[in-house]
Formats: structure tokens, C-alpha cells, sequence
């Protein structure tokens, strides 16, 4: 290479260096940071955003979920926005113990996830009614199915948009099998194991009639629990939830019709409904908010700086955590 095509070079890099930096300090400049490291005064976790203005003590709490429903952390600076298990059950737990919060709002916007922690999620909105006899609605946005209908069944009233797609009532477990591209290409699986099904649904093999009967009647059994969740519930029989609950998706239309949820509207439906039911016509409704910590700040400044780049590297820890199969309670296309 010649000394200009070197010198080419070191100028398209220097140039490089100083947009990212001017990127960077562009953003420190215009950042707000009293509202993203801040923290409630009367020491709460987490910060209130007043989104409607009341006259007296009691509030109403919008909390959001989105995403899908899974316990895991980031692993990388970029990732920062992917859902929070442990902080909104966190969330859930603060408006529970919060004693001027007379009614919680739970805007769910998911197509499902992990069984577990649908059931975490399902059995704090149980304690909340139960212990803190605070009525919990749901508000669906665009998707609240599988999952998202497993932790909203016990809810006092569920409200969906008319085009929200709700329901898959259903469990589903899936893997890879390369075993046919294996074969082709000459690619051999060593696989040393201590009993016969520690490698159940092995990518490299195909799946044994015994190992399908095992996993089949484990997830019957969890499709028993999600159908005896909604039993109790939306007050159904048996039978009529496992005549609905065949997997299929519903728009909020169709779920009213069948008694899936309660009323059609949006989240300020919501509002106004959980105040006309409740007497909380003078409540202030607040969201709850976190203030970003310095990893968080830095990885949507990253996010921002690298675009398309810093996508692909969540898809990439999207596959990383999810090499194992497992069973979900998830709607997936």
C-alpha cells in the first residue's frame, strides 16, 4: 500500500474517532441527568411520572410490561432495554406497599414467556388482592397472549384494544435438529452422557418415541395449570377454557365474545374505568419510572452511536440464552 492510500486511511480513522466522540458529548450535553439518576424523596425505588393530576392522596399506578416475559440479565453494554424480570416484580411489590396507591393498572404488552415467571407475576397480582385488597386491572396494548393472558386472568377487569391479539392458551416447547444436515456435511456429535435422557431433545439426533411420550406429559401437565389459572380466574369451567384454549390467537374483539376479557378499550379507558368502579375520581395516576444508572446511559449512548450494529448484537444474546429448550408459555409465529 502507498504512503497516500496510508495516509488516506489515517484521516478516514482520525475522522471516525471524532464523530463518535462529538456523538458522545453531543449526548452528555443534551442528557437530563437530575430526572435519570434520581430517585423518589420519600424513598421509594423508583420514580413516579405523574401522568394525570389529582386533588387528593390516593393514586392509581400504571405499570408496563413489555418484552418478553424471561428472567434474564443483558450481557452486554448495548442490551440495556430488554425486559426486567426481578424489577417489575419489584415494581408489583412497591405499589403493593405503597399505602396512598388505592388501584394498580398492569399494561401488558407481550407475546408471553417463561413458565416460571408468568407464574411469579400471576401469584403477586394474587397477593396483592389478597393481602393488600387493592384491585389490579389489566390494560392490553397490541399483544397480550400466552403468557401475557396467564398473568392477567386473575386480574379484577381485563380490558383489550379491539386489534389486540390475545389468547394462545397453550404451552410450547421447541429445538433445532441437525442431525439430516449433520449426516450430509460429515459432521459427527460426540456425546458422553450419565443416563439415558440427559440428552433429550438433542439437536444432534432425532428425538426417540419414549423421550417425545416424557416431554409431552410435562407439558400437559403445565397446559393443566395455565388452564386451571384462568378456572379460577375468569370464573370458566373446565371445559369451556380447554375448548378455548386449543393455542389459537384472538383479536380483543373476539376475546370479549368469549368472555376473555371484560371490556374493549385503551389504556385511558382503563384509567377512567378502575376511577368510576373504585370512587377514585380525584386520584393522581402515576407510571413508575427508573432513573438509568451509568451502564444503562452508556449503552443507549453505544446503542445510538452504532444503530444496525448494536441489533444484531442483541439478536446474537438473544440466541445465546435461549440455546437450551424449555418450555413457554409463548406465542410465537
Amino acid at each position: 500500500m502507498n504512503t497516500k492510500r496510508w495516509i488516506a486511511l489515517v484521516v478516514a480513522g482520525g475522522l471516525l474517532f471524532v464523530s463518535m466522540g462529538f456523538q458522545f458529548l453531543t449526548s452528555l450535553v443534551t442528557a437530563d441527568f437530575e430526572s435519570m439518576f434520581s430517585f423518589q424523596e420519600v424513598g421509594g425505588t423508583f420514580d413516579e411520572k405523574v401522568i394525570e393530576e389529582g386533588t387528593g392522596t390516593n393514586k392509581i399506578a400504571v405499570i408496563h410490561l413489555n418484552g418478553i416475559i424471561q428472567d434474564t440479565t443483558p450481557s452486554t453494554l448495548i442490551n440495556t432495554n430488554s425486559y426486567n424480570h426481578k424489577r417489575f416484580l419489584d415494581m408489583l411489590d412497591e405499589a403493593a406497599e405503597d399505602r396512598n396507591v388505592s388501584g394498580i393498572i398492569l399494561r401488558v404488552n407481550t407475546p408471553g414467556g417463561g413458565v416460571v415467571e408468568s407464574a411469579e407475576i400471576h401469584d403477586k397480582i394474587l397477593e396483592i388482592k389478597e393481602e393488600y385488597e387493592k384491585p389490579v386491572y389489566v390494560s392490553m396494548g397490541n399483544t397480550a397472549a400466552s403468557g401475557g393472558y396467564y398473568i392477567a386472568a386473575p386480574a379484577d377487569k381485563i380490558i383489550a384494544h379491539k386489534a389486540t391479539l390475545t389468547g394462545s392458551i397453550g404451552v410450547i416447547m421447541e429445538s433445532f435438529n441437525f442431525a439430516e444436515f449433520a449426516d450430509e456435511h460429515g459432521i459427527d456429535f460426540n456425546t458422553i452422557k450419565s443416563g439415558e435422557y440427559k440428552d433429550i431433545m438433542s439437536m444432534s439426533r432425532e428425538m426417540t418415541d419414549d423421550e417425545r411420550e416424557i416431554l409431552q406429559t410435562m407439558i400437559d401437565d403445565m397446559y393443566g395449570d395455565f388452564v386451571q389459572v384462568i378456572v379460577e380466574g375468569r370464573n370458566m369451567s373446565e371445559e369451556r377454557v380447554r375448548e378455548l384454549g386449543d393455542g389459537r390467537v384472538y383479536t380483543g374483539g373476539q376475546a370479549k365474545e368469549v368472555d376473555l376479557v371484560d371490556e374493549l378499550g385503551s389504556l385511558d379507558d382503563s384509567i377512567a374505568m378502575m376511577k368510576e368502579d373504585h370512587e377514585l375520581g380525584n386520584a393522581q395516576v402515576i407510571e413508575y419510572e427508573q432513573g438509568l444508572d451509568i451502564n444503562q446511559y452508556l449503552g443507549g449512548t453505544i446503542s445510538s452511536m452504532f444503530g444496525a450494529e448494536s441489533d444484531l448484537i442483541s439478536i446474537k444474546d438473544l440466541l445465546r440464552e435461549n440455546n437450551a429448550p424449555r418450555a413457554m408459555y409463548l406465542y410465537s409465529k
